[in-house]
């Protein structure tokens, strides 16, 4: 992607009238900002998986080619697919980084442990709810799977740090809210998903088409801290209720943060050990690397530090702290 990238800045335009609206695009089109970039490399991978831009497939991985081939693959994709492109780069990226599942795994065994209670599951910006079934995947951990006898797929991070624990995780529900979720039943959604996962990542594509076979998980559209007010409005005894959130919680607006955060402890001081609350976030923290693994847990009010891991899940270092 980043020679695709450097091709593509090197040589633009590559057409006209794609070329024009982005470059007229308002605001910050990087990273920061509507990751304009990101939105057309996504698009080309789409028409790639799509089969409808053969020069395209065969100058993107597994093959490998010269710059100029690849360069002329991509002009000609830009100029024979430009109303396609162009529809495509109206709409956000979106991912559902299912390695992240390897953390969410890791914590629900640490909590089944600890607590021994069937889960409920809530997930802020769940997306297209594909790790709320981290349940159905396994955890592959020096040749050992947590998981389930026969699971959809198995992650396999660079692990550090001690074993996960060896306690089951038995989900009653499962449920989510997003403010622009996908359906993985729908093909355009799906497609939208894989296309966001680079052609040089087949591990990644494959772990994602596995997990947009299952049922889906029901995932609201609307605000999450207001979906979350009804999740939390009637404990139910002998279950633990898992809040959880996966690089989603910093993009949240400071009001919407200041809003959830005095909700959620508000539920946790009415928490009891028979129906105890926890509240888990792998976010950025400002330190490397990756992402801070947080929990904090009712009754008690529990701050723990579990660790770290990378925003894809490639490593984790797991290092809860003892109780």
């Amino acid at each position: 992607m980043a020679r695709l990238m450097g091709l593509m800045a090197g040589h633009w335009p590559l057409d006209r009238a794609l070329a024009a609206r982005m470059e007229a695009w308002p605001g910050d089109v990087g990273p920061k900002g509507v990751s304009l970039p990101l939105r057309l490399a996504g698009g080309l991978h789409a028409l790639k998986l799509l089969g409808v831009a053969p020069d395209l497939a065969a100058a993107y991985p597994p093959n490998e080619v010269p710059d100029a081939q690849l360069l002329a693959a991509l002009r000609g994709a830009m100029l024979q697919h430009a109303d396609f492109l162009d529809r495509w780069i109206d709409s956000a990226p979106q991912t559902n980084e299912l390695g992240r599942s390897a953390v969410l795994i890791a914590a629900a065994r640490w909590l089944a442990a600890r607590h021994d209670l069937p889960l409920i599951l809530s997930e802020l910006g769940a997306s297209a709810g594909l790790n709320l079934h981290f349940d159905r995947y396994a955890l592959r951990v020096g040749g050992r799977d947590y998981g389930p006898a026969n699971p959809v797929l198995a992650l396999e991070p660079d692990w550090r740090g001690p074993d996960p624990a060896a306690a089951g995780i038995k989900v009653t529900d499962r449920a989510g809210a997003d403010l622009n979720p996908l359906d993985p039943t729908d093909d355009e959604d799906a497609l939208r998903l894989l296309a966001y996962l680079w052609p040089d990542q087949p591990e990644r594509l494959a772990r994602t088409r596995a997990a947009l076979a299952l049922p889906p998980a029901p995932v609201a559209q609307g605000d999450a801290i207001d979906w979350l007010r009804m999740r939390l409005a009637a404990p139910k005894p002998g279950h633990l209720h898992l809040i959880f959130h996966t690089i989603a919680w910093q993009y949240f607006p400071a009001e919407t943060q200041a809003r959830g955060q005095a909700m959620i402890e508000a539920a946790g001081m009415a928490a009891t050990h028979d129906a105890p609350l926890a509240w888990l976030g792998m976010e950025a923290d400002g330190h490397t690397p990756g992402a801070a693994v947080t929990l904090r847990l009712w009754p008690g009010d529990l701050h723990l530090s579990l660790g770290r891991a990378c925003f894809h899940g490639r490593w984790v270092q797991w290092m809860p702290e003892p109780v």
